[in-house]
C-alpha cells in the first residue's frame, strides 16, 4: 500500500480519450447542452410554481379571513375633510392596499426610468 506522496502523477503526455469534449465535433450531441427535461427531472416548472403560488395565496386568504373576523369593531375614519364609519379590518386593508399601490407606482416609474437609460446607453 502506497501513501499519496509516493504515488506517481500521470504524465501530461498521455493521449486523451476520444470521449473528451476537445476531441468531439461541434455538431455532436455530447457537446450540446442537455435539454431541461433530461438535466434534472425534479426541477421546478411553471406548473409547480403556479401550484406553490396557489397554496401560498390560499393560506394568505385564510389569514385575511381570520383577521377580518377578529376585527369587526367599527371605528371612525377621517381623511382630510372626509369622515366615515368602517370596521377596523376594512380600514386597515384599505390603508394597506393604498400603500401597496403607491409602492408599486414608484417602483414601476423607477423601472421605466432605468429601461430608458439602458436603451440610451446601448444605442449611443
Amino acid at each position: 500500500m502506497s501513501t499519496p506522496s509516493e504515488q506517481q502523477p500521470e504524465s501530461p503526455s498521455t493521449p486523451e480519450s476520444p470521449t473528451t469534449p476537445e476531441s468531439t465535433t461541434p455538431d455532436s450531441p455530447s457537446t450540446r447542452e442537455p435539454s431541461r427535461s433530461t438535466e434534472n427531472p425534479l426541477r421546478g416548472s411553471r406548473t409547480s410554481g403556479v401550484w406553490a403560488a396557489t397554496v401560498g395565496l390560499g393560506l394568505l386568504l385564510v389569514l385575511l379571513i381570520i383577521f377580518i373576523a377578529q376585527n369587526t369593531d367599527t371605528t371612525t375614519v377621517r381623511f382630510l375633510s372626509f369622515e366615515g364609519e368602517a370596521p377596523v379590518a376594512v380600514a386597515l386593508l384599505i390603508a394597506t392596499a393604498a400603500g401597496i399601490l403607491l409602492t408599486a407606482t414608484a417602483g414601476s416609474l423607477r423601472i421605466l426610468q432605468l429601461r430608458r437609460r439602458t436603451r440610451k446607453v446601448t444605442r449611443g
